[in-house]
């Protein structure tokens, strides 16, 4: 608690300087961008000023504003979609200073069309985070995608093997992977039944990542399942115009080991390029037996003419991870050590050594960008994923019965659970912005098919009772259609007042047919209309403040499990939220401060309150009334010339208004004499912290000697992550305590160029980070399970915990050709 009050006031101290610093008076640089054949404005264009964090975008006739700008020298950014980027050294000194900006159209379509559409901009009012490719490149130590946005607002991030490694989760405001709404190019990554991202299937994707916007709430209306607590668009599409080559090694705790090579042709003939990347990444993880083996590569070609962009991405990970997702009760941690971990135990003497998850997953992308005009343009993917694997388990003593197996014995075995599933379709976006720039407005949508094979093999038994080895016990088929089509525009009433209106309609057909894993017979056969409204408005104060008002709402159906696990007459319904954001943006010569407020209530929220179907597994049920509120603070700060600071919070409360929390209850002898019920009001949602800061605070050393930052740079940076407390059940029961993480990056940038910025030797560049994770050795778990039961007629609890890893450390060795 000592660690958080400190924080706090030196953030407190921070802060209050920042806001004595905006009230100095100071000069206002203005301009007009236009179309350089034409004339037209270029409404919508970006202009900034370059390490800083000052901008504006054009608005009616092309005109931008950018107030309070000290005296200095800068350089002046101006950039518009479809058209060349200019930079222009400017000084301002004691008048206001006013440019006229041409902009000539670019040779060639602009890959980032392919996610234009579903992606939030200065005038949308949502609530976002964008991460441009350097700092995606600073935080990529071959760790999942989960912890390179571990220092977004409002997120909390875990690991089953402690470090990073294999198999890890994410939760933005308390909401989990399977209510967060995931696409790479536009196209959804969730799974289409368990509707879970599971990062491990493409290691080391941040190596092919040029940015990537985290959407919190609703936000806007994009492809796969609704946001229900957030949105992540990952974008790996970019030309580069040059030829380059990288490798990039790292090293660390825990036998951790990454290779990536990368090598990209650059544009060939004005028309063509080629972008590859290879890796390798093994670590034996922090948890005992929690290793990895990951590999992965993408290739991307594309085809390229002023008006139109062809590209092909076809990308593929292959994982084998031991497992490590049934976490540790707080008994076994305290007699047998936090990395104790109970997977393949069941086998005598010592555990399987191939208790794995293995799979294996191949994209393939073509996208199509045409600009159509000046202000309409047009982008289409085509998909196909393929997926297929299956994880392993040692079982002990299980009767064969179980597995329709004949004679009836009870014996020691192994049995692999498969996945085969195909996953394909067809996204598109039309973008039109009328010549005026009073309103821009694009018609998307998709349609998505999902193909998937369920089975499970018998592979071993220490009884000869078969000879037909594997023996397949069950199998299924499952299908799912998923269709939407959206319409969103932003339309300016007056210069200073822009509406937002975004209307989808998504349709959504499921079956499935077969014998579960416990022999039970299975059919389902449902379908879903859903239409998801939302709307907004954005005030701007000036061009450096705004403020922003929404409303959206978003369906979501149940998952594969809910069905199945639910008896055929109590199926659950979809789930419903409705999510208010309320904002204000502010931009300063040196700073950028985001302040929001949420209010998200869920109807028919599905939660597992503990009961059982009528063959006793657990089942998730719907609850009328929930919510998530809270505040959220980020800013950015470039304090002085060598000193920046990155910080967020995000103070919360998550509660389920009323529900029934069913019990097992066992006699002394642990006989199974039913259920218990218990009634609760205003319980928390489990695992959603009340209270959450992040803190980066970067010093340039040697920022004062000029000839040695000519071509060197070394940054060292101090991260700091508070997460509060952390309930596990929804009966408020048991928690995971708050905890403090202090973690240390070393950057060292060295260009080996000569006079004139000549390349000096075969390597453009060389890159070496260091980073020292939890640096003060903090024994933490972010992550629970609970199980409450009555035993003997009293109330008892196991909860099975996540330990994450004390003092650890990466080092990365990056050569650019």
């Amino acid at each position: 608690m000592n660690q958080l009050r400190t924080l706090l006031f030196v953030w407190t101290i921070l802060i209050s300087s920042l806001v004595m610093e905006t009230l100095q008076a100071q000069v206002v640089v203005s301009g007009r961008v236009t179309a350089a054949e034409d004339g037209i404005p270029l409404v919508g264009a970006s202009a900034t000023l370059k390490n800083t964090f000052t901008g504006d975008q054009a608005k009616q006739d092309g005109y931008f504003a950018m107030p309070n700008v000290p005296k200095g020298s800068y350089t002046l950014v101006v950039s518009y979609l479809g058209y060349e980027t200019i930079e222009k050294n400017i000084e301002v000194g004691e008048t206001d200073v006013f440019f006229k900006i041409k902009l000539t159209r670019k040779p060639i379509v602009s890959d980032e069309l392919v996610v234009y559409g579903t992606r939030a901009n200065e005038n949308t009012p949502t609530t976002y985070t964008n991460l441009a490719k350097k700092e995606i490149e600073k935080l990529n130590f071959g760790q999942d995608m989960p912890y390179l946005l571990e220092f977004t607002p409002s997120a909390v991030v875990n690991s089953d093997a402690g470090n990073g490694i294999g198999y890890t989760g994410i939760r933005i405001r308390g909401t989990d992977v399977t209510r967060i709404n995931v696409t790479i190019n536009g196209v959804p990554l969730n799974d289409a039944e368990s509707q879970g991202v599971f990062w491990v299937n493409l290691p080391d994707l941040a190596s092919s990542t040029e940015n990537i916007q985290v959407q919190r709430g609703v936000g806007t209306s994009t492809n796969g399942a609704g946001a229900f607590g957030a949105s992540i668009n990952v974008l790996t599409n970019q030309l580069n115009p040059d030829f380059y080559a990288e490798l990039n090694n790292t090293v660390g705790s825990f036998g951790t080991v990454k290779n990536t090579l990368r090598i990209g042709s650059g544009l060939v003939n004005d028309r063509f390029t080629f972008d590859g990347r290879v890796s390798r990444l093994v670590s034996d993880g922090y948890v005992d037996r929690a290793s990895s083996d990951l590999f992965s590569f993408y290739l991307s070609g594309g085809f390229y003419t002023q008006n139109q962009s062809l590209r092909l991405n076809v990308f593929h990970g292959q994982e084998e991870t031991y497992q490590a997702w049934y976490g540790v009760t707080r008994t076994l941690m305290d007699s047998l050590g936090r990395t104790y971990n109970p997977a393949g135990t069941e086998r005598p003497n010592a555990p399987y050594d191939n208790q794995v998850d293995d799979y294996q997953q191949t994209h393939y992308q073509l996208v199509y960008n045409h600009q159509l005009q000046t202000n309409l343009n047009f982008s289409a993917t085509a998909h196909y994923t393929r997926g297929f694997g299956y994880y392993e388990e040692y079982e002990a003593q299980e009767p064969t019965s179980f597995y329709n197996i004949l004679p009836n014995i009870n014996t020691d075995l192994v049995r692999q659970r498969w996945l085969d599933n195909h996953f394909y379709g067809l996204v598109y976006a039309v973008n039109y912005f009328t010549p005026d720039g009073l309103m821009e407005a694009t018609l998307g949508g998709g349609w998505n098919n999902y193909d998937g094979l369920h089975f499970g093999d018998v592979i071993w038994t220490d009884s000869a009772i078969t000879n037909s080895l594997p023996h397949r016990y069950y199998e299924s088929e499952a299908n799912k259609r998923d269709f939407n089509i959206y319409g969103k525009a932003n339309y300016q009433f007056t210069s200073r007042l822009n509406g937002f209106l975004d209307l989808q309609y998504r349709r959504l057909d499921y079956s499935f047919e077969g014998i579960d894993e416990d022999g039970s017979p299975l059919s389902q056969d449902v379908n879903f209309n859903f239409f998801n409204p939302k709307a907004g408005l954005t005030f701007e104060f000036d061009p450096t403040s705004k403020a922003y008002a929404y409303f959206g709402v978003a369906n979501k159906e149940p998952n594969r499990n809910d069905f199945v696990d639910n008896p055929p007459t109590q199926q659950p319904q979809h789930e419903t939220l409705y999510d208010w954001e309320l904002g204000y943006r502010k931009t300063l010569n040196n700073a950028v401060v985001n302040l929001n407020a949420f209010y998200m209530l869920y109807d028919n929220q599905l939660v597992l309150t503990g009961e059982l179907n009528d063959v006793g597994a657990y089942i998730r049920t719907n609850v009328d009334r929930s919510y998530r509120m809270g505040i959220e603070a980020d800013v950015r700060w470039n304090i002085a010339n060598a000193w920046d600071w990155n910080v967020n919070l995000a103070v919360s409360r998550h509660r389920i208004a009323a529900h029934t929390e069913y019990l097992d209850d066992y006699g002394a002898d642990f006989n199974y004499l039913g259920q218990r019920t218990l009634e609760h009001e205003n319980t928390p949602l489990p695992l959603s912290p009340d209270v959450l800061i992040g803190s980066e605070l970067t010093h340039q050393l040697f920022a004062k000697y000029p000839q040695f930052n000519k071509n060197n740079q070394l940054n060292a940076s101090w991260l700091a992550r508070w997460v509060g407390k952390q309930y596990v059940d929804n009966a408020q029961a048991r928690s995971i305590q708050p905890y403090m993480t202090n973690d240390f990056r070393l950057t060292y940038a060295r260009k080996f160029s000569g006079r004139g910025g000549q390349r000096k030797g075969i390597f453009k560049q060389a890159d070496v980070n260091i980073l020292v994770r939890n640096i003060f050795n903090v024994l933490y778990e972010p992550n629970a399970w609970s199980y409450r039961y009555y035993y003997d007629g009293s109330l008892s609890q196991d909860v099975g915990l996540y330990p994450q890893a004390g003092t650890n450390f990466l080092v990365s060795v990056n050569l650019s050709f």
